[in-house]
């Protein structure tokens, strides 16, 4: 084994850090190929919808408000269940492998929307392209938080994120382009055929990748990982801290309770429940009503149907910025003053959005001053509150069964965004822009609940915060 008694020089420490950036930045990159195809996949329903919208006769499904959420929503529901057993698999057969698979389901998803003949096979088809959108949102920052080390998490658990705003952006681009360019009524298959892409790079990209060593240690395979740490770490005292630091606590979870009795356990179920209610605060905020429903909202104040969907650029070009403004503050700011500072923005933004579209008279002011209201919403939402979730989701869970834990987690989450998804076109024809004072009322539910509940995991490692959740959620 290699001694690692003497520090390196001066020079071959820079070197060293230079590599080791460049390492995890690659595997960064791959990782989040599952998010820019997340992103991407929910944001061209957007884009596509009003397309599809068309009769069978003019190119489209002939969707009405029931079919618009339900091919929206299939998706979600598919996320759902792929976040859930993903989280199982990488657990079983390490994230690496697991991204793997979820990249021949994001092709196949893909391919298979881009040719659907009729709304019940769109739907199956939305299904499985879900399946695999839901398994890269739980096992993407996972995998990221393992190979990063403590310093480094936050922002890089964060790019998850950015990538995902980013495929939303480059879907709402795509989207307004073709609508423009093109004059074909199959447009939106063109659209949906596009979602391929990341989905070959990231299947690509796992063969240049190495395994999570906090999942080799699990498995009991200390010197792959002890090489993988070595290619990821600057500094032998880094190395050794962390390794020391998992063997720990591969051993207590060895000698522990079982992972059934683990799953029973009184704060492994407070940490599980923290997660699902984590999710239920970021969906209902109503983000995925504006993402993918913004063009139909602006439609109902007298914009034209290309010209709502070009405004949806506004809606990605504010979320990147966004993302990128919460990848600095997150490294910063506490977990929590974070989202409460969202989810307080949010709700004003919500306010004025419900009031603008209920007291003005329908004309471009009205317009105008909505899609403000959104984009003030986006930014906050973007910057405070989704980029801190997934990162809670990389870090609250303990190691012998994270991808399991956040897994479950996730796919509640995704239950809430298929719930907001399928109600919310119905809720807007039943009850209007009263459907936005109703989302007012959840977001200050979410404030109470991370106010008084959240626990604060800011600056320490993930053995540290399985330390402490087992202290302060184990017995009373």
């Amino acid at each position: 084994m290699t001694d690692y008694s003497s520090e390196p020089s001066s020079v071959e420490e820079t070197e060293t850090k230079d590599s080791v950036k460049q390492r995890i930045f690659l595997v960064v990159l791959v990782a989040t190929m599952g998010a820019l195809a997340f992103g991407y996949d929910t944001g061209i329903i957007s884009g596509s919808l009003p397309f599809m919208s068309a009769a069978p006769s003019q190119g489209g499904l002939g969707l009405n408000s029931f079919t618009e959420g339900l091919v929206t929503s299939s998706l979600i529901f598919g996320a759902a269940l792929g976040s859930f057993l993903s989280g199982f698999m990488s657990d079983r057969f390490g994230r690496r492998m697991t991204l793997r698979s979820l990249a021949v389901l994001f092709i196949a998803g893909a391919l298979g929307t881009a040719v659907a003949p009729s709304v019940p096979i769109m739907v199956a088809m939305r299904f499985v392209l879900g399946i695999a959108v839901g398994g890269g949102s739980a096992t993407v920052p996972v995998f990221i938080a393992e190979i990063a080390g403590p310093k480094r998490r936050a922002p890089l658990v964060s790019r998850n994120e950015l990538m995902i705003v980013s495929g939303q952006l480059i879907a709402y681009i795509v989207s307004t382009v073709m609508s423009y360019a093109l004059h074909d009524p199959h447009i939106w298959r063109y659209m949906l055929a596009l979602a391929m892409v990341p989905g070959i790079l990231l299947f690509i990209g796992t063969f240049f990748v190495p395994a999570s060593p906090h999942w080799l240690v699990a498995e009991g395979r200390f010197k792959e990982a002890l090489r993988v740490l070595k290619k990821l770490r600057e500094t032998p005292r880094e190395i050794r801290k962390e390794m020391a630091e998992m063997r720990k606590q591969e051993k207590q979870a060895r000698k522990g309770p079982s992972i059934k009795d683990l799953l029973q356990e009184r704060w492994v179920i407070r940490l599980l429940l923290t997660g699902c209610a984590l999710g239920f605060v970021a969906q209902f905020t109503g983000v995925n009503a504006f993402m993918y429903y913004t063009p139909i909202i602006l439609k109902t104040t007298g914009m034209g149907t290309n010209a709502s969907i070009a405004a949806t650029i506004g809606n990605g070009v504010v979320s990147v910025l966004a993302t990128l403004v919460g990848i600095w503050a997150v490294s910063r700011f506490s977990r929590r003053r974070m989202l409460m500072t969202g989810l307080s923005i949010v709700i004003l933004a919500q306010v004025a959005l419900g009031l603008t579209l209920t007291l003005l008279p329908q004309n471009l002011m009205q317009s105008y001053l909505a899609l403000a209201c959104i984009l003030v919403f986006l930014f906050f939402m973007q910057m405070c509150i989704s980029p801190v979730y997934w990162l809670l989701m990389s870090e609250l869970f303990p190691m012998k069964i994270r991808g399991a834990l956040a897994g479950t987690a996730v796919s509640f989450q995704w239950i809430c965004n298929a719930t907001v998804a399928f109600a919310f076109p119905m809720m807007l024809n039943l009850i209007g822009n009263q459907t936005f004072f109703l989302f007012v009322v959840l977001n200050i539910g979410s404030f109470v609940f991370v106010y008084f509940m959240l626990p604060e995991t800011r600056g320490k490692s993930l053995e540290e915060i399985e330390t402490m959740m087992r202290s302060k959620y184990g017995e009373v």
